[in-house]
């Protein structure tokens, strides 16, 4: 069985959670935080995989435990994200799970809805005081990144990577 977060059959660099990007052979750690900028889940791809594609399984990990009895919650309130996330997959999975969302939407897809007059729909909504938090998402993987064994990967195996990033993410708990 393959590991969650990585494509079935192992093996090869892909089940690795390696691949080429812009900066050349890397790893992308796609995450979800919480407003005091401590990781809720984590998911390890290659450099090349796009961010919008992670959005489903980064939500679906999420666990946060109550105070009292019941289960634990797996639905965040609210998200915040960038244009990366702008697209109609992305949105209506989000509209499904009843989650609000701040998403600025992408200039071409702005241009094509206005081009298609009556018929391109309404704008989507965006509240720019939720949004301006949306750094805490980069201020968690700051703090991810403090440590060293996550910031440069020096592990050969995605999911012993994925069980540092999970150490550092658990110090960051730890400290907070």
């Amino acid at each position: 069985m393959a590991e969650p977060g990585f494509p079935p059959g192992g093996g090869g660099l892909g089940g690795e959670g390696l691949g080429r990007s812009r900066g050349g052979f890397t790893t992308k750690i796609h995450l979800s935080a919480d407003g005091r900028c401590r990781p809720l889940s984590l998911v390890v791809t290659p450099g090349q995989r796009a961010d919008c594609t992670q959005l489903g399984p980064v939500l679906e990990r999420i666990r946060v435990p109550r105070t009292g009895s019941g289960r634990p919650r797996t639905r965040p309130d609210s998200l915040a994200a960038d244009k990366a996330y702008s697209n109609g997959p992305c949105r209506r999975y989000l509209r499904q799970r009843g989650i609000r969302h701040t998403i600025p939407e992408k200039s071409d897809s702005r241009a094509a809805r206005l081009r298609k007059g009556s018929r391109g729909g309404r704008p989507p909504g965006f509240d720019e005081e939720r949004y301006r938090k949306r750094n805490t998402i980069e201020r968690a993987i700051n703090r991810l990144k403090q440590h060293r064994a996550v910031a440069t990967r020096y592990d050969k195996r995605g999911y012993i990577y994925l069980g540092t990033a999970t150490v550092a993410a658990l110090t960051v708990w730890l400290r907070t």
